[in-house]
């Protein structure tokens, strides 16, 4: 399931019911926890908005709520992939809205919870996505593979400058290049625009940076305490590296090269704390870019109250 994949467009939401609720903010900063405790409060079922969590196995890794932690309130779109299957934002974006509405139907509030950005526009906001063309996807990846991403990126430029200034892998600027042959458009007219479907509520996790990165680095080291190396030899076993999204994950990544004889323990643990505050810095960059999102101390102890408040 990945953002090159799927038609143009998802099935319209309904203007009706409450507003959907979306708990967002940097990795480690609660949102699980607050999209439960929400859940209790306004009689609520909760919507993952995490990529890596859609996938079954990746649990120490990704930090996936527990059967304990989720208190019983119904969460939905956890475990629904295997870890060789890509991760789609137009598959999530039919999804979600699918789980809104049936949540909202039987009288309940849906709460998405998530630090996945372009996944919680994509459940919330009017964004269509162009389709896809094997032979056009596999020629451009030929051609990658035999002169490498700077003429590609050159040729993009040509098109699109947009995408070409904010776009850096291989993969993406061949999908850019993919999406203005067969559309005639650039992929840069197809990112979401700030205009919600339906009616909803963001709330963002407002955090104190040096604490997030010291518990950010204390969450991966008990991570690996937990498991997290036999997890990623059990999911390589499964087929992780067939995968295109899954192995790239922090920590999955990062600990593949230890089973490789690539790195010691030590050396994927510090990498893998390295990278998820880079991840954390760019989440909090994408979400600061939302005006609509109203932030609240992640440390708060009237936190619950305060973000229930504002679903009213």
């Amino acid at each position: 399931m990945d953002e090159s994949s799927g038609a143009v467009g998802a099935p319209a939401a309904s203007p009706d019911g409450p507003p959907v609720i979306a708990v967002v903010g940097p990795t480690g900063s609660g949102k699980s926890d607050l999209a439960v405790e929400l859940a209790v409060a306004l009689d609520g079922e909760v919507i993952n908005a995490d990529a890596m969590q859609f996938y079954r196995g990746m649990d120490i890794g990704t930090a996936k709520i527990t059967d304990a932690e989720r208190r019983g309130v119904p969460h939905h779109l956890l475990d629904i992939l295997d870890v060789t299957q890509e991760a789609s934002v137009s598959d999530f974006q039919r999804l979600a809205r699918a789980a809104v509405a049936e949540i909202h139907s039987r009288g309940k509030r849906a709460i998405l919870a998530g630090g996945s950005g372009l996944y919680v526009r994509a459940a919330l906001d009017v964004l269509e996505f162009p389709g896809t063309d094997p032979e056009i996807r596999g020629r451009l990846e030929q051609e990658h593979a035999s002169v490498g991403t700077a003429p590609l990126l050159e040729r993009l430029r040509a098109v699109d400058p947009v995408s070409a200034g904010r776009l850096g892998d291989g993969r993406r600027i061949i999908r850019a290049l993919e999406v203005f042959e067969l559309t005639g458009r650039p992929f840069s007219s197809f990112m979401p625009t700030r205009e919600y479907v339906q009616p909803a509520v963001q709330i963002g996790l407002e955090v104190d940076r040096e604490v997030l990165r010291g518990r950010l680095a204390e969450r991966v080291h008990r991570m690996v305490e937990r498991g997290l190396l036999a997890e990623v030899e059990r999911l390589d076993a499964a087929g992780l590296r067939r995968g295109r999204t899954a192995p790239r994950a922090l920590g999955y990544a990062q600990f593949l090269k230890v089973l490789d004889g690539e790195a010691d323990v030590a050396q994927a643990t510090e990498e893998t704390i390295v990278a998820t505050r880079q991840f954390a810095r760019r989440q909090l960059t994408w979400f600061r870019a939302d005006p609509r999102i109203s932030w609240l101390d992640w440390q708060d102890p009237a936190l619950a109250a305060k973000a229930a408040a504002l679903c009213s």
